[in-house]
């Protein structure tokens, strides 16, 4: 089983999953450019009543491709996106890979919102690539 656990830049906010990933996501969306401050950002979705959260995390509500509700969920502290959950996505809650204690596993076994992508940033040739976020 891969180890589903991590924290914030500061440590005011750890988490642990007790499910497998069930998926592993690089998202070229431009919300989650500018939520990370990179060309993409690297999603581990995990079943959301698996995951364990110590600290507090404030949420910052949009709107995603999809039309529905995102919440990105922030240490108010250092200011580390953790994680994002989405409406879209029932049940299911997306762990900020950089913020995993051991992200050497957390090899993306898709690439989302390719329309988006940057054109100096991307995704390898033998990617499944999918424009927006396919079904789940």
């Amino acid at each position: 089983m891969q180890k589903v656990a991590g924290s914030c830049l500061c440590g005011a906010v750890s988490y642990r999953a007790s499910a497998e990933p069930v998926f592993v996501a690089a998202c070229h969306c431009r919300d989650c450019q500018k939520a990370t401050g990179a060309a993409h950002s690297i999603n581990v979705a995990v079943p959301a009543d698996t995951l364990r959260v110590e600290g507090q995390l404030k949420p910052f509500h949009t709107t995603g491709g999809s039309g529905e509700a995102v919440a990105r969920l922030f240490c108010p502290e250092c200011g580390s996106h953790v994680l994002t959950d989405a409406a879209a996505l029932p049940g299911l809650s997306m762990v900020q890979a950089g913020t995993l204690d051991d992200a050497r596993w957390a090899r993306p076994s898709m690439h989302i919102w390719c329309s988006s992508a940057q054109p100096w940033d991307q995704p390898p040739a033998d990617a499944s690539c999918y424009p927006q976020m396919p079904q789940i």
